[in-house]
């Protein structure tokens, strides 16, 4: 298996980049965010996987190791391939997505072009136990992470869908100041979704 490759791009497209390696150019299937850190004539490293078939060996890029973990933790669940776990890291970070598997968050999943209610919670049922422990919102500090984001989770980890959680977020957001109480905040979005049944 080739863990990674390092070399200089030659090519750059909008899913794919090429690595030329010693005379030898690598053909890499990579995510929109890896692209974007690419440029044409600079040396690049790129973690990666390959997708050995019948008929093709696909060699897909990361940026670092954690992406290509989950690329490949994401395949072991029925119905997902590469194609699909590709889009899944192109539309959540591995933190985000991490999240959304451990926290039974079947909305964010489907976000992602492929993959409909059935296939999220059939993801979630074959991988929660698997993705490991996430940071609770308790231990983000401020500045690790803003108040919305802290509330989101915290929401959503109560067993709120991620557009209901966003949706109270909103209605309590004009109020709120710039440095403020998260439980507070918090209190304030549980009520707001009390009175919006």
């Amino acid at each position: 298996m080739i863990a990674h490759v390092r070399g200089t791009v030659a090519t750059v497209s909008l899913n794919a980049a090429v690595l030329d390696l010693g005379g030898v150019g690598y053909h890499v299937m990579c995510t929109p965010s890896t692209i974007a850190d690419l440029r044409i004539g600079q040396e690049a490293t790129l973690w990666t996987s390959m997708v050995v078939r019948e008929d093709s060996m696909t060699l897909y890029g990361f940026a670092d190791a954690e992406e290509r973990d989950m690329f490949e933790l994401v395949q072991t669940a029925s119905g997902v391939g590469p194609k699909v776990a590709q889009a899944m890291l192109a539309v959540l970070p591995p933190d985000r997505l991490r999240t959304a598997i451990a926290s039974s968050d079947h909305a964010t999943l489907t976000k992602v072009p492929g993959i409909g209610r059935k296939g999220a919670e059939r993801i979630v049922v074959e991988l929660k136990d698997r993705v490991g422990a996430i940071a609770s919102s308790a231990s983000v500090s401020p500045a690790a992470a803003g108040w919305r984001d802290q509330v989101h989770e915290a929401l959503v980890g109560l067993g709120w869908s991620a557009k209901d959680a966003d949706a109270a977020i909103d209605r309590v957001a004009d109020g709120v100041g710039d440095d403020p109480d998260v439980s507070t905040v918090l209190r304030d979005a549980l009520r707001s979704m009390d009175r919006g049944r």
